[in-house]
């Protein structure tokens, strides 16, 4: 039993929080609790556990960038309490048994809850469906199937996915990239790109995808989610699908509300990442559209990746970034201190719409008599560099090393049990 003292709710007037039994028991002022565990919340803001829509735990098989456990220790540290760990495992999750794999190693880990993404078509590879019933209704209870890393590009293929889907209320997570459009792409296509000489990705080859598959999940039905959006075109077809009243939502990871292609520029490849950096008008788009609600929630995309996958010369290295450690900070410094979301915005963009994205009925919920005991005290106020060296991961690939950003996260608890205390994850 917790007893949390002084925190802001939703950055509101401070209140104490009692949690019992696994529940936020008692809400008020001047509460009292002789046998409680007395936590010092005064100045921190309590949000609902954070939900990632779109984690890497790259278990089974990378297990040298990430486990399970390393990457939900990673998520607590961040303030998750669920995170979404996508298929690209090795072998892929594309069966009821290495969902299951997956589900149980989160849950033995037990520091935040692990729902696998399954996989779309059979090893990722575009050519027919996986088992989707199946990883339905396993004990993982699928219900976001994505074959992040590569697109559904067989428009027939995307079709049956998402009829498919209907029957369980799933939804299919497009990585929306036109592989032909893309060929030995290396960063966004540009000024920048024109510069340095490097084969430019261009915005309509996201664009295209999320154009065709709006219009396809119109024409059935059907839930469609649209993984890292990237561009402010994007941006504008999915307006225009939500305007029409069709079943899309959309995500944007921290690193592209912050980050522009200026930065290859450095030829750093920890700034190489799918979908590329963008330009500041995208940005500067993207902020609108997650301020707007156009685009429903932040999303990591933590993408962990060895040393030597990433230290190397700029073609050669692997794309992603980490990104669980830092997303909160980040969305402060985009959209907080910009004025753009105030905290109950953030609350809703990071834990309340992933949830019901992923269909997570014990997440995202109110901190409230009742609700499940999953929350974060978040300390605003400071400013420290990050350092990668004091990271949780396994990996380093931040983009953000030595960047001065707002914020730490000093407690998470997971249905009431604390996950991280004073900053540090138990």
């Amino acid at each position: 039993m917790y007893l949390i003292k002084g925190a802001r709710i939703l950055g509101g007037a401070p209140a104490d929080i009692l949690l019992r039994d696994g529940v936020v028991a008692e809400v008020g002022s001047g509460l009292t609790a002789p046998d409680a565990t007395v936590v010092d919340a005064d100045g921190l803001i309590a949000l609902p556990g954070l939900v990632d829509l779109h984690t890497h735990l790259r278990e089974p098989g990378r297990e040298d960038a990430e486990t399970v456990e390393s990457g939900t220790r990673a998520a607590a540290a961040g303030g998750y309490t669920a995170v979404h760990a996508m298929a690209n495992t090795e072998p892929v999750a594309d069966t009821a048994g290495v969902v299951e794999q997956v589900w149980r190693l989160g849950r033995e880990a037990g520091h935040c809850d692990v729902h696998p993404v399954g996989a779309v078509t059979r090893g990722l590879e575009g050519e027919r469906l996986a088992e989707l019933g199946a990883m339905a209704d396993s004990a993982a209870r699928v219900r976001v199937f994505s074959d992040d890393g590569h697109c559904v590009s067989d428009a027939v293929l995307m079709r049956r996915a998402l009829e498919y889907v209907k029957a369980f209320d799933g939804v299919v997570a497009q990585h929306a990239q036109e592989p032909r459009l893309t060929e030995q792409a290396q960063m966004n296509e540009g000024e920048v790109s024109g510069r340095l000489g490097l084969a430019g990705w261009p915005a309509v080859a996201e664009e295209a995808i999320i154009s065709r598959d709006c219009l396809l999940a119109a024409h059935v039905g059907s839930r469609l989610h649209v993984c890292h959006v990237s561009t402010a075109g994007s941006v504008e077809i999915i307006r225009w699908a939500k305007s029409k009243g069709w079943r899309v939502t959309a995500e944007v990871t921290p690193h592209h509300l912050l980050l522009t292609d200026e930065l290859a520029e450095t030829y750093d490849p920890v700034y190489k990442v799918n979908p590329p950096l963008r330009t500041k008008a995208d940005v500067e788009a993207l902020r609108e559209a997650l301020a707007d609600g156009t685009i429903d929630c932040v999303a990591t995309d933590h993408a962990p990746h060895p040393a030597e996958a990433k230290e190397t010369e700029w073609a050669p290295a692997a794309m992603g970034m980490i990104g669980l450690e830092t997303a909160l900070s980040v969305v402060q410094e985009a959209m907080v201190e910009t004025g753009l979301l105030d905290w109950a915005g953030v609350a809703d963009r990071m834990s309340v719409r992933p949830a019901s994205i992923g269909r997570l009925s014990g997440q995202g919920r109110p901190i409230e008599v009742g609700a499940p005991a999953n929350l974060t005290l978040y300390d605003p106020a400071v400013r420290t560099a990050v350092d990668p060296t004091g990271f949780v991961s396994k990996s380093r690939n931040t983009p953000f090393a030595g960047l001065e950003l707002p914020g730490r996260v000093q407690a998470t608890f997971l249905r009431g049990r604390p996950t991280v205390l004073e900053g540090k994850p138990n």
